[in-house]
């Protein structure tokens, strides 16, 4: 199997990673940061690049790309730590896609999303759920020919700036997708910033009227959770990729005892052994990406595995960034302490690590059920 990649991936990563360079240094985040996480001259640079349409069909005004060259894309952005959350419109952007052929609600939206005119995002979360997407008591209901729709989501992704949301609700004892507009009556957004600087918002729906994307809802939203995992997988390689290369920069030229403390072998092994991390997470992360065209209950298991082996490397690799840096590692001043938070908040989304080691359990419980 070639795992090598075509000229036009590379090209893509390169202007990925010019843009995080020169466009999206550190002094910018902290910036952005203290402004509220979200800059939306920064999208706009990055629609510019052509990234926000990226994975939408080119019917509508996309690239038409597919998950290796998303990947691709949020390796260099988890490597810029960059905040605006280009892989939550991606996602949205694929419910509205498995609606249907060309749809009124795909002509609306598509050509607005991939020229970076609107923002849509997934708000699924909600309150004592433990990650579970079945577990859901917002409720839809018609009432006159109109869907409406009441519940409450947190931790909703530019909750309180993007233009609208893709809501799954219980209507009945069935779970469907809901395009709810964030100026639509009864929606209330209320907005704050994350661990890693980045912008949420807890968003609640008072008998809010809403169009109906998708009756099999459940189906489609594990397909959204299991593409938002392989985005947290790639990011984080990317990311892990930057602290290690702030952590031996820093070994090499911190100096104690008259000589490099990257001359100690102790530390050199802990070092090696955040390497050996790093490559383990970018090969899963790779099989993440490459099994998320397969059907469903063999994308499910590859996905937990992969976020059950990043979820270990972005852990090992946050603290002993950390712990080899001392005290400078967790000041704000200083970018190892962002890549920590950064790093700690992207294995809780989409669940957690303990969540996929259970994933991972049942599955093989269920496989092994088929041949018993």
């Amino acid at each position: 199997m070639d795992f090598d990649f075509s000229d036009e991936q590379e090209q893509l990563r390169d202007a990925v990673r010019k843009w995080v360079d020169k466009g999206y240094g550190f002094e910018r985040r902290r910036a952005i940061v203290a402004a509220g996480g979200y800059d939306a001259a920064a999208y706009g640079e990055l629609a510019e690049l052509g990234l926000s349409g990226l994975c939408i069909d080119a019917h509508y005004g996309g690239l038409g790309l597919g998950p290796v060259e998303a990947m691709v894309v949020l390796e260099e952005l988890g490597r810029g730590m960059v905040l605006e959350p280009l892989a939550a419109l991606w996602l949205a952007a694929q419910a509205i896609e498995r609606a249907g052929q060309d749809t009124e609600l795909q002509r609306a939206w598509l050509p607005r999303l991939a020229d970076g005119r609107a923002l849509l995002v997934l708000a699924h979360v909600e309150r004592g759920a433990r990650y579970r997407l079945d577990a859901c008591r917002t409720q839809a209901h018609l009432e006159g020919g109109q869907w409406i729709v009441s519940g409450h989501k947190s931790l909703v992704p530019i909750g309180d700036r993007a233009d609208a949301f893709i809501v799954p609700a219980m209507a009945g004892q069935t779970l469907g997708l809901w395009l709810i507009e964030r100026q639509a009556k009864g929606v209330q957004a209320q907005g704050y910033q994350t661990q890693d600087g980045a912008r949420a918002a807890e968003v609640r729906f008072e008998q809010s009227p809403a169009q109906l994307v998708s009756s099999d809802g459940l189906q489609t939203l594990e397909l959204m959770a299991d593409i938002g995992s392989a985005s947290v997988c790639a990011q984080a390689v990317g990311l892990m990729e930057l602290t290690l290369g702030l952590t031996v920069e820093y070994l090499n030229t911190r100096k104690q005892f008259g000589v490099p403390i990257a001359s100690f072998q102790a530390l050199r092994h802990r070092v090696a052994d955040m390497k050996m991390q790093l490559e383990l997470a970018r090969s899963m992360s790779y099989y993440a990406s490459l099994k998320l065209n397969a059907p469903s209950q063999e994308r499910r298991q590859a996905i937990a595995r992969a976020r059950y082996q990043l979820g270990g490397a972005m852990r090992w690799v946050g603290q002993s960034a950390v712990q080899l840096h001392g005290g400078i590692g967790v000041t704000d001043e200083y970018i190892v302490s962002h890549c920590f938070k950064s790093l700690t908040q992207l294995e809780m989304t989409f669940g957690d690590t303990l969540h996929h080691l259970g994933e991972v359990s049942q599955r093989m419980q269920e496989t092994a059920g088929v041949f018993a």
